[in-house]
């Protein structure tokens, strides 16, 4: 197939060095642009990082002396590309005015930033859960005035460590959760090298991760009616969020009440069972098996199981009955794989293969 020209806008952040990554040689994409702050602007890749390339694998050689664009260069990139891949740090508004900016320009932007998030024409999406969203797109396109540009989001990373889980679950009607996320140093972009306070320590707050956890699956579970995307009303979920000294994985405890409640057989036949649009369409980068679910007591483990199908996998362990509420669990993903970058690309992928990229 014909592969669409893509820019990655913040290339040069622990989220656009993932792209760069995951885009080099991808079926679907090439790309034919990076972009990123005024400072960077001119400057080689290589140059613009001057050493601080942040991830285990080597910088792939395609992107090294690819120039810098400035970000808000909204020409050039226009001439450049024709799909964004958008991972900026800015302040929210000026990233939401940004995205609007290049869809307005007729780009199709997939943005890894809340900014957009909580618009109720903006699919935010886990392409397993909640393709049926895209829908809401023809909204968003007469809103902003384009015939082909728009912008779809994916979801905070540490939901996607048991909101998955939650899914094949909705028939037994879940209406209260408790929810601990035990948070990885790269989902605020760093290092250990880089935040060597997080040695040894655990931090009990993350700023603004609690509202997104507990706000961010009612709109992915909720229903498009008249254009827009109406959030679910239930389950009830509280949170907390917890930054804790590894460097990968996000790992969450769950706790659910159901009013139809399921058997563990139910639960595991659930979980066994489910699958999305990403593995029927065999997307280059869903994972084989959307849900592994671990039979042993002390699994899974963030270092060990976080590299599933590619870090695309969701697993799933320690299902049991609870005194309090009716089960309880625990759940991994990988943050800057399924939970950023990868995440990102799979709902392009999809956009792709359901032609909402096709060229005017």
């Amino acid at each position: 197939m014909k592969k669409f020209k893509a820019c990655i806008v913040g290339a040069t952040g622990m989220v656009g060095q993932r792209f760069a990554i995951l885009l080099d040689g991808h079926e679907y994409f090439e790309v034919t642009a990076i972009a990123a702050s005024p400072r960077s602007a001119g400057k080689t890749y290589v140059e613009a990082l001057d050493g601080r390339w942040k991830l285990d694998c080597p910088m792939p050689e395609y992107i090294k002396d690819m120039k810098v664009i400035s970000a808000s260069d909204i020409d050039s990139i226009k001439a450049a590309c024709d799909v964004v891949f958008c991972a900026v740090d800015m302040p929210k508004a000026e990233v939401r005015e940004l995205e609007e900016a290049y869809a307005k320009a007729e780009l199709c932007v997939v943005s890894n930033n809340s900014a957009c998030r909580g618009l109720p024409d903006v699919p935010m999406l886990i392409p397993e859960i909640n393709p049926q969203h895209t829908a809401v797109i023809e909204t968003q396109r007469k809103r902003l005035g384009t015939k082909r540009g728009f912008i779809a989001v994916k979801p905070n990373c540490s939901i996607q460590s048991y909101v998955p889980l939650i899914t094949p679950l909705l028939q037994y009607e879940p209406y209260e959760m408790v929810v601990t996320t035990y948070q990885a140093i790269s989902g605020a972009g760093k290092t250990f090298a880089q935040w060597p306070e997080m040695i040894d320590n655990v931090i009990p707050y993350i700023g603004g991760e609690e509202e997104k956890s507990e706000k961010e699956p009612l709109k992915i579970w909720g229903e498009v009616k008249d254009g827009v995307v109406v959030p679910a009303s239930s389950p009830v979920i509280t949170t907390q969020c917890i930054r804790v000294p590894v460097s990968n994985g996000h790992l969450a405890a769950v706790f659910v009440k159901f009013r139809k409640n399921p058997t563990k057989e139910q639960i595991l036949k659930a979980w066994d069972e489910y699958e999305g649009e990403p593995q029927k369409l065999k997307l280059p980068s869903a994972p084989g098996k959307f849900i592994t679910y671990f039979e042993e007591d002390n699994r899974p483990q963030t270092k060990l199981d976080r590299d599933i199908y590619g870090g695309m996998g969701i697993t799933a362990g320690r299902l049991r009955e609870d005194t309090v509420y009716d089960w309880k669990f625990v759940g991994l993903s990988h943050n800057t794989l399924r939970g950023a970058a990868g995440g990102a690309v799979l709902s392009a992928e999809y956009l792709c293969r359901k032609g909402f990229f096709d060229l005017i």
